[in-house]
């Protein structure tokens, strides 16, 4: 294989790869809002930096206000690398699911294992950051609420089941993509090589039948 198609396989293939270097960054997405009683269930809090090269460090708050009641109550915190439950209405039953390793967080997920009735209502994910900037510290407050409801058994939504059979046909489009654009790099690589031999057969037959060559001392013209 000569350079050139070698080149152009390397090309065909980074075109192939060049879409799944996509996944990286962070994406704020809603948390769900329906959790199934006696299952566990993650209640989602995300919050991007706009600046990823800035460092910060960020502090997690979970606060709790049941249907019918008007105060919210603190039920957790994270302070790298601690998370300590606060409500005995939830000791042993909640986990840190967010950011690990660093006190930068973005991600300040948590699950509450064995959910109850009682779990329906109001939670408040306030991220207290902390941006170390060039002139100095900035103090950034987000606040991310999740309205939860407890059923008694999963209850799928049209949107959900759309959006998984659509995950499914984008799959299989992509990789059907993919393979047509491997076989036609295939074809590109062996047209090229089949061309470039048959210009080297008609190379060495021109040099095999020379106009100039002489026989018994006689010059063809």
């Amino acid at each position: 294989m000569s350079l050139k198609s070698g080149s152009f396989l390397v090309l065909c293939v980074v075109f192939i790869c060049a879409p799944q270097q996509c996944h990286a960054g962070c994406a704020e997405v809603d948390s769900m809002t329906e959790a199934v009683a006696g299952e566990s269930f993650m209640l989602g809090c995300i919050s991007c930096k706009r600046r990823e090269e800035v460092s910060a460090e960020t502090i997690v708050d979970w606060h709790f206000k049941p249907d019918g009641t008007d105060e919210p109550y603190h039920i957790f915190r994270y302070e790298y690398p601690l998370s300590i439950i606060l409500h005995e209405d939830f000791e042993g039953r909640l986990e840190w699911h967010g950011t690990e390793g660093t006190a930068d967080v973005q991600i300040g997920a948590i699950f509450i294992h064995n959910v109850t009735y009682n779990d329906t209502g109001t939670y408040t994910c306030t991220l207290e950051r902390t941006l170390f900037l060039p002139l100095g510290k900035e103090h950034v407050t987000i606040e991310k609420i999740v309205e939860l409801t407890v059923v008694p058994e999963a209850n799928r939504e049209l949107t959900a089941v759309i959006s998984e059979i659509m995950m499914y046909v984008l799959i299989v489009v992509l990789q059907l993509w993919m393979i047509g654009v491997l076989i036609y790099c295939y074809k590109k690589i062996y047209a090229e090589n089949e061309a470039r031999e048959a210009r080297k057969a008609l190379r060495e037959t021109n040099k095999l039948i020379d106009p100039k060559d002489t026989c018994d001392g006689v010059h063809l013209e």
